[in-house]
């Protein structure tokens, strides 16, 4: 698989771009490598393809958020097994000028910039593209761990099974917008100081589409969709974070008239687990061990994401040790949303000290505390003091 670019690269803009500065630079690239500039020419394609890529998602302030932090793993970047991607992934020609055709002037030909040659493309009919749906999935550490499979009744709009999507009753069928003529936009002539100006927008009878329905479908009343539901199935990834959004392409609501389907927005929330806490891929857990246990050494056991795991606790361990255990934590994602390996389970070790004693205690620890076993080595007190000032630089 081709490593996917920085979209600041692809763009040609620095992190630090204005949103304004950000649609200048996604308008330049795709009057370069458009379609009807460029015919035939599939790099060009695709390059304008990346462009639209990069552009919906550093134009959404919430998507360019988690990119900035993230990387393609956050907006995009994971979309290799199956997972539906994080962001703008799989977009078709007709999504790209369907979601960012007012970059253009409202049609996403070129024939209101003078055209290329002398001549300017003919616009392109318009596709209704439905909106984007959100829900929420709670995930345990476990399932984090493995990665998962969740299901959702989702509620939304879906193609009329009546007309199917075409908002057309029966047989009747649609007829070429008469005001348009097919083209989905209108042109207007007009002077200005600079002489005459022809700008085109979209057509008010048809909304772009180049066609209007004869006979409306008495199911939809001739939108070509309906509310009803459908049960997703999302796979969700190993290693995903409170925070990142997994995309599903076309499972949102239908586009009106056979149009585009928007996406289906899988937040993701975690659970918090009763004794482990995350620090990214690490994992840590907080033991607390009794005087004995840790003067004489003793065999403890600890929760992990999948059970129960033994360590052995060497005689004389001392407050503030902290004993990993490799493999036991998270999957790492990377940027690019391959895994690097598994995070670690650290072991963070406390002692409790007796906050009554009997009598017969008191005595003995009495007597114990003139032993030089009892007496902390200066060494040892600089090795302490030294980690917990650590904590504060």
């Amino acid at each position: 698989m081709a490593t996917k670019r920085d979209y600041y690269e692809v763009l040609g803009v620095e992190k630090t771009a204005t949103a304004d500065e950000i649609k200048k630079a996604y308008r330049k690239k795709a009057i370069q490598y458009h379609p009807d500039k460029n015919p035939g020419d599939k790099e060009a394609e695709e390059k304008f393809k990346e462009a639209a890529e990069a552009y919906e998602v550093l134009s959404n302030p919430d998507k360019r958020s988690r990119y900035d932090q993230f990387g393609h793993a956050g907006v995009g970047g994971a979309a290799g097994g199956g997972y539906g991607g994080f962001g703008g992934q799989g977009m078709s020609m007709d999504d790209i000028f369907s979601m960012f055709g007012d970059i253009f002037g409202g049609h996403s030909g070129f024939g209101g910039f003078g055209g290329f040659g002398g001549g300017g493309a003919q616009p392109r009919q318009r596709k209704f593209r439905g909106a984007d749906l959100r829900v929420k999935a709670k995930l345990t550490l476990k399932e984090i761990a493995e990665g998962t499979e969740k299901k959702f009744k989702v509620k939304k709009y879906v193609t009329c099974t009546h007309c199917h999507g075409s908002g057309a009753e029966g047989n009747s069928g649609t007829e070429t917008c008469p005001t348009c003529h097919g083209t989905g936009s209108v042109t207007r002539t007009q002077q200005s100081i600079f002489g005459m100006m022809q700008t085109q927008s979209v057509c008010p009878q048809c909304n772009g589409e180049g066609k209007i329905i004869k006979n409306k479908c008495k199911e939809c009343n001739g939108e070509g969709v309906v509310y009803g539901e459908e049960v997703v199935t999302v796979k969700i990834p190993a290693g995903v974070a409170e925070g990142m959004q997994v995309t599903i392409n076309g499972k949102g609501n239908a586009g009106k008239h056979n149009g585009v389907a928007g996406d289906l927005l899988v937040q993701i929330e975690e659970e918090k687990h009763p004794e482990l806490i995350r620090d990214e891929s690490d994992l840590i857990y907080n033991l607390l061990l009794s005087v004995p246990q840790a003067a004489l050494g003793s065999t403890v056991e600890i929760p992990t994401i999948d059970g129960k795991a033994k360590i052995k606790i060497e005689p004389g361990t001392q407050p503030g040790k902290v004993l990993r255990l490799r493999g036991k934590g998270l999957p790492n994602i990377n940027s690019y949303g391959y895994s690097t390996g598994t995070g670690d389970l650290l072991v963070n070790v406390s002692v409790y000290i007796p906050e009554t004693l009997t009598k017969e205690e008191r005595q003995a620890l009495e007597k114990w505390q003139e032993s030089e076993s009892f007496k902390p080595n200066t060494s040892l007190k600089e090795k302490i003091f030294k980690k917990f000032r650590s904590l504060f630089d």
